[in-house]
């Protein structure tokens, strides 16, 4: 895998400089002594925008602290650049845009702080009402290193005016309800598929986050995989997702193939969607309308399941980041980022302008259901779906060797199942074989 290759010996050797610089230094661009701290925001334009007015609302009322914002170096990823940045003493005081897989390679360096024993860090659970979201961003030591910003926890996208057609009012919910469909459809549709997905036959690592972990999270109530050093998986869930798959597969149901916008052009009837697919489809696909000719589900559970969840409850991968707190900052710097960062977040109001500047749905449990959010939300449709579900979302797994991990879980696992070259139980034991040994290391 290229990203994989290039990056892995820069992290190591990052890593190993991040730990002797991580304590008692002064980064680079801010000074405690003139009140100056530094926030890094994502590259994302209107990302940016939010944490600049931000940082220019709480300085007018904090006179004595200035909060400089400024965007992540990507070279040649914002990973890579803040790795690089934190290796020569010159990290910021504080950064968004971490997923929780990047979080614990910068725990496993020391270069982040335990935000849980930040002060009012329960203040800032009960303001935010984030008591059922932060629960899958806890770290293997128990504790929370990220504060989680944003939260778009995936969902199936069903092309309902096509499954009408073949006898379906209603989206599937279970494995045997995708597969009555999938022989429905091509009884009268030969060349269509239930699924059109190229990325299903490669290793890439983050592209499991776009289809096995999804239905994985749903079987599994949202099991982690990994937990510290530990495989903590749900196998009866595991292996039910690769042999969802495969009968998929042996159904020829799924396309392999590279396929341009096969669910908008009706080549297929599913597709796990992100909320930010919808601004192309405004551009480019303005005849699909939500509960006109498609509908947002949950992933579809195993039949044993069918009886014990619904819209509200099925758990799902969530394409998730929040905020760090870097070691390298002095004790002042950490204590006047931190008192930003709970500013921020504590008002409801701030969430309402990062979502409609963004459109990026806030980690809150109550995004929902917030009268504040609504005229946003009923304006936005799609949207309120994906806010309906935050609490269902399963950020990333914490362990620094994500990449390997889920690589070993495309070729052992996802591939073999998908080709139908092994028993997906067999292709599950192989996973496990093959990725046991570098977490004893």
């Amino acid at each position: 895998m290229k990203l994989k290759q290039t990056l892995a010996p820069f992290i190591i050797l990052c890593g190993m400089l991040i730990s002797l610089t991580a304590c008692g230094s002064t980064p680079g661009g801010s000074s405690a002594s003139n009140g100056e701290v530094s926030f890094w925001a994502a590259s994302n334009p209107p990302q940016l925008a939010f944490w600049t007015q931000m940082a220019k609302e709480y300085t007018a009322k904090h006179p004595g602290v200035k909060v400089n914002v400024k965007q992540i170096p990507e070279s040649p990823s914002s990973e890579a650049g803040i790795q690089a940045a934190l290796a020569g003493g010159a990290g910021p005081t504080a950064s968004e845009n971490i997923f929780t897989g990047f979080g614990g390679q910068l725990q496993k360096s020391q270069a982040i702080v335990p935000l849980d024993q930040m002060p009012g860090w329960n203040d800032v659970l009960k303001a935010r009402h984030m008591d059922s979201t932060i629960q899958s961003w806890k770290f293997s030591d128990g504790h929370t290193y990220i504060l989680p910003m944003y939260s778009n926890a995936m969902l199936f996208g069903w092309r309902m005016d096509i499954l009408k057609q073949i006898g379906f009012t209603k989206a599937p919910r279970t494995y045997s309800e995708v597969l009555a469909v999938g022989k429905a459809l091509k009884a009268k549709y030969p060349n269509k598929f239930i699924w059109a997905r190229d990325a299903l036959v490669k290793d890439t690592w983050y592209e499991r986050w776009f289809d096995f972990f999804p239905l994985y999270d749903a079987a599994s109530n949202g099991q982690t995989i990994i937990n510290g050093g530990k495989i903590t998986a749900n196998d009866q869930a595991a292996i039910g997702t690769l042999g969802f798959l495969n009968s998929l597969a042996k159904q020829k149901s799924l396309l392999t193939q590279t396929a341009t916008d096969p669910f908008e052009n009706g080549l297929a009837v599913a597709d796990i969607i992100g909320p930010w697919r919808f601004a192309v489809w405004d551009q480019k696909y303005k005849n699909l309308k939500l509960h006109d000719n498609y509908e947002l589900t949950p992933p579809p559970v195993p039949d044993a399941m069918a009886s014990s969840v619904n819209d509200t409850n099925t758990k799902t991968f969530a394409d998730a980041k929040g905020i760090v707190i870097y070691k390298q900052a002095s004790a002042d710097q950490q204590a006047k980022i931190w008192d930003f960062v709970k500013w921020t977040l504590s008002d409801p109001n701030h969430d309402l302008t990062w979502l409609q500047q963004t459109g990026l749905p806030a980690a809150r449990d109550d995004l929902n259901t917030n009268t504040l959010f609504q005229p946003y939300l009923s304006q936005h449709a799609q949207l309120a779906q994906y806010a309906k579900n935050i609490p269902n979302g399963v950020p990333p797994m914490t362990n620094p060797k994500y990449s390997d991990i889920q690589v070993a879980l495309g070729n052992n696992a996802v591939i073999p199942s998908v080709q139908d070259k092994t028993t997906p139980d067999k292709a599950w034991q192989d996973w496990k074989s093959a990725v046991q040994p570098s977490l004893n290391q």
